[in-house]
């Protein structure tokens, strides 16, 4: 929408030039003027709204989602929408809609999903602060492989009204609508606005004294089956952070092994599929697939896909049928999602009002184009933080040796976001934040 934004960046400059004091313009537009994009999964009026699924291909949102509304309430600017992966359930940002988003850093790489375009549109510089949603990395992920900051808030802090698709029974716990940016002084002042009233419930006006901050980390899960061991570029970016805020700060960082992350996919599954207080089932992705339209039957959509006939993406197919295989074991689901019930306690006895975890963004750097179906459940390393609810901000640290993002998960106990956003401004100004792409 480049020509409605000119037109509203302009009308921007005349009130500028007319208006009342910079002061009142600050408390009422805190955004005035910024130029925003956002994943196409939100409603923004005039635009598409497909989530990367085919035969929403003519739907375009007559409304704003309550964020989106948000921040142009506050003076922002959108550019345009972004592309996702497919009902945005993949961490490979690829549909038949649109094709597939890449990352700016090496085009042969993925931008991560759901929210890809949105993270590589920052991370090219095209926008300035972005919208993405995380029910299992999906802002986190794409945030790190693109090197820019984003952030998962508490849940139930920021509204998710109008996405597709939306959160039904138990996933509205785990689905946090979030920013994405390059800068991460621009956190706060977007999670304020995107939260509106909810913000009360956060900590943010309170100062953080990094030194009284009780700093936990952890290299790896434990050594899950299911998931690559984590890149030793990643595990040095890491031990680089330990040692700076031991030899600066002058905290001691406690190391800490916490036994049940290792299961954190099959826990993140099995809560994911279990059925909410009031006894109401998940909604079925398969259900999602057929958008209310004709059911989907993903062996058939396989046998289709084989011979180049479906409209589906093989993540979204494999998606289909991994979710009939988990419905044969609710006994060993009931197990799990105990055990996601307990690991909840522990992680927030462990980190309390003052406890900061460092933990990996993801095992890899960012792989290359269609090979996280390879290893489809490598995004347990941001998805066990959706079904805790804690908030977490993912935190750029430079480049590899290819020049490749690296970066790292900060993590805090429910309502305490102004830690993690903290530590992540002060990360930012040791390691130097986003690096331009294509600069070295």
């Amino acid at each position: 929408r480049f020509e409605a934004a000119l037109q509203e960046a302009q009308q921007v400059d005349r009130l500028l030039q007319e208006g009342p004091a910079d002061e009142y313009l600050e408390e009422k537009f805190p955004l005035l003027g910024v130029p925003i994009t956002v994943k196409e999964a939100f409603a923004l009026h005039g635009m598409p709204n497909t989530s990367g699924l085919v035969s929403r291909r003519d739907v375009v949102a007559a409304s704003d989602a309550t964020v989106v509304s948000r921040l142009k309430q506050a003076g922002a600017i959108p550019l345009g929408v972004t592309n996702c992966s497919e009902l945005c359930m993949w961490y490979e940002s690829s549909n038949r809609v649109y094709g597939r988003t890449s990352n700016p850093y090496d085009l042969q790489r993925i931008a991560g999903g759901s929210s890809g375009g949105e993270g590589s549109a920052l991370a090219a510089a095209c926008s300035v602060i972005g919208v993405g949603s995380d029910i299992g990395g999906s802002i986190r992920m794409p945030a790190f492989f693109n090197g820019i900051f984003g952030h998962k808030p508490t849940t139930g802090v920021v509204p998710n009204d109008g996405q597709f698709p939306n959160a039904r029974g138990v996933r509205t716990s785990f689905l946090c609508t979030g920013p994405m940016c390059r800068y991460a002084e621009d956190l706060e002042p977007m999670l304020r606005v995107m939260a509106g009233p909810g913000v009360n419930k956060l900590k943010l006006d309170e100062k953080v004294s990094l030194e009284k901050i009780k700093f936990h980390c952890m290299d790896h899960d434990g050594g899950s089956v299911f998931v690559s061991p984590v890149d030793k570029e990643i595990l040095q970016a890491q031990k680089k952070v330990v040692e700076h805020l031991e030899g600066e700060l002058g905290v001691q960082v406690q190391r800490v092994t916490i036994h049940k992350m290792k299961y954190s996919f099959q826990i993140w599954s099995a809560m994911m599929s279990s059925k909410d207080s009031d006894g109401q089932e998940a909604q079925l992705f398969t259900d999602l697939l057929g958008d209310h339209g004709k059911p989907v039957w993903p062996l058939w959509e396989l046998l289709k896909w084989l011979v180049g006939m479906s409209s589906h993406t093989l993540p979204a197919i494999a998606l289909g049928l991994t979710e009939k295989l988990m419905k044969l074991n609710p006994g060993g689901n009931a197990k799990l999602v105990s055990m996601g019930k307990s690991l909840q306690e522990e992680m927030e006895a462990l980190l309390g009002a003052d406890g900061v975890l460092l933990y990996p963004s993801h095992p890899t750097i960012a792989p290359k184009h269609n090979s996280p179906i390879c290893m489809p459940f490598n995004f347990a390393y941001t998805a066990i933080f959706n079904v805790l609810g804690l908030p977490v901000t993912q935190c750029p640290l430079g480049l590899s040796s290819e020049g490749l993002p690296l970066g790292i998960q900060l993590v805090a106990a429910s309502y305490n976001d102004h830690l993690t956003l903290a530590v992540a401004r002060y990360l930012e100004e040791t390691f130097g934040g986003w690096v331009l792409p294509g600069k070295v």
